[in-house]
């Protein structure tokens, strides 16, 4: 995480790629989340095909809580946030959704949410509240 604070903060002198924008995000908010979803696995004994698979499923949900809060500082107004909003790009914060646009994000968005679920699957009705989880990261609306 500290790598990609270290990351973030160079990114206000030095515009990183789309490539560098998606390792400095899965490096903060991203690792947390995967390794959220990855202890809860270490926790309960689960196999190291589970542990991986649950892994992933914390990166793609991860990177979708980064792309659904960009279009929320892009698109929202500040009442319906209850806090500023268009701070990223008065700031000019390298973001996903300010280098290819709110269309682009939202597709990627609903991809990724795509892929988190099709993760679960393996566990059926199980994985419905971490389903749940993943759609909300991506629908929330502050």
């Amino acid at each position: 995480m500290v790598g990609g604070q270290t990351l973030d903060l160079e990114a206000e002198r030095k515009r990183p790629d789309e490539a560098g924008i998606i390792r400095l995000q899965a490096m903060k908010t991203g690792a947390l989340i995967r390794f959220a979803c990855e202890a809860g696995a270490i926790i309960a004994g689960a196999s190291a095909v589970d542990r991986e698979r649950l892994a992933e499923f914390g990166s793609a949900i991860g990177l979708a809580f980064q792309l659904a809060d960009d279009l929320l500082d892009l698109t929202a107004d500040a009442k319906q946030m209850g806090k500023a909003t268009k701070k990223d790009a008065a700031a000019g914060k390298a973001t996903l959704a300010a280098l290819h646009g709110a269309d682009w994000a939202r597709e990627q968005l609903h991809g990724l949410i795509d892929q988190a679920h099709a993760l679960l699957e393996p566990y059926g009705e199980q994985a419905d509240l971490l389903k749940a989880a993943a759609t909300f990261v991506a629908t929330r609306s502050s």
